[in-house]
């Protein structure tokens, strides 16, 4: 393998070059910290590379001369930032910078912005008929790198290419570029063309949208601002950072204050169409990484749990209503091993009830 020659100035030419390493080593993240070698993520193991020592000075110059004026604000006060990065060679990248131990170091994520189907990111037929939807509310949920964005991107893909619509996208930044096919798709950028999440919502609202990606939601003033969105007839698509579809019913009411919540359960009930659980587990090959998806649907018996406070038994109605379009993680599971694509170990693992995993694979045995 041929890898970039490193120069030793701190210019942005030595940035670039380490970012396009990541290309190259098909690695999904880049670690860059002062006084350390760069670290590469490769098929979930972080890889130490033999070169260059990353000096403090050079973490400092780049993250200047890579941020806007209003992020260099924004990092001044809260002292991290997101924001979006192109290679002279079009590779994108998400980039986060923070502070760590005084000094400033990036977390850069590869960006493919190849636009895949759902079955070729290895998700099941229950995930694309999530763009099916005409309004309400649908939340992606999982871990922090567990594909949520690139599934959101190809599930707005999916009706940019399907649905005579207008798409307005509001991201931390903006990772996926889409054109215009049979919809019409605005991205806007937190700090660039918004400064907060919930004011680009309500903004949006006034500018004729159909369908609405907010790229996460983070605080109160965003979901109450989604809900709405989603109450007054558009479809809405966000993400959260939960452990599970039920998580998320429980993490949007707890957030509101007390006075406010039985009325948001309420809402919430209405508008909420599905929740979809994510996270990847390393391949039984040893080489990459396979999502594992738990779906749920809101139908007639999960919209009254969510009314009246119960949801911890949306569990019961998960395992029993897969006709109605829901996917228990365990099933999802059980196929994957009986696919050979994760062995029963990393299943066990993963699975929220052994003893339904158990049951899910001797059915399929």
């Amino acid at each position: 393998m041929n890898h970039p020659t490193l120069c030793t100035t701190c210019d942005l030419q030595l940035f670039h070059e380490l970012a396009e390493r990541t290309v190259e080593l098909r690695a999904s993240d880049l670690h860059l910290t002062a006084g350390s070698l760069p670290h590469y993520r490769i098929d979930s193991e972080l890889v130490t590379w033999s070169e260059p020592r990353i000096a403090g000075d050079w973490l400092e110059q780049w993250a200047h001369e890579l941020m806007t004026e209003p992020q260099r604000e924004l990092f001044r006060r809260r002292m991290t930032v997101d924001l979006a990065y192109t290679t002279p060679n079009g590779h994108r990248f998400r980039v986060n910078v923070f502070r760590e131990r005084g000094r400033t170091a990036m977390a850069l994520r590869y960006l493919d912005n190849r636009f895949h189907t759902v079955s070729e990111l290895n998700l099941p037929d229950d995930v694309s008929a999530l763009a099916e939807f005409r309004d309400g509310l649908v939340v992606i949920t999982g871990p922090t790198g567990s594909g949520k964005t690139t599934t959101l991107a190809a599930l707005i893909h999916q009706i940019n290419l399907s649905r005579a619509c207008h798409i307005i996208t509001i991201e931390d930044p903006v990772e996926y570029l889409h054109s215009h096919h049979m919809g019409l798709v605005r991205q806007r950028e937190l700090y660039t063309d918004v400064p907060t999440f919930a004011e680009a919502v309500r903004a949006a609202l006034r500018e004729d949208p159909d369908v609405l990606l907010v790229g996460e939601m983070r605080d109160v003033e965003t979901m109450r601002a989604a809900i709405t969105a989603a109450e007054t007839g558009h479809l809405v698509f966000t993400s959260l950072h939960t452990g599970d579809v039920v998580g998320v019913i429980d993490r949007i009411i707890s957030v509101f204050p007390a006075q406010e919540q039985a009325s948001v359960r309420d809402q919430l009930s209405r508008v909420l169409r599905a929740v979809m659980s994510q996270r990847l587990v390393r391949c039984r090959s040893g080489s990459g990484r396979v999502p594992v998806v738990e779906i749920l649907r809101v139908n007639t018996a999960v919209a009254n749990l969510i009314r009246t406070g119960e949801p911890h038994q949306i569990y019961s109605v998960l395992q029993t209503s897969a006709h109605d379009g829901m996917r228990l993680l365990e099933q999802s599971l059980a196929e994957l091993v009986a696919a050979g694509w994760i062995g029963r170990h990393e299943a066990y693992q993963v699975a929220r009830d052994p003893n339904i995993l158990e049951c899910r694979l001797a059915a399929l045995s």
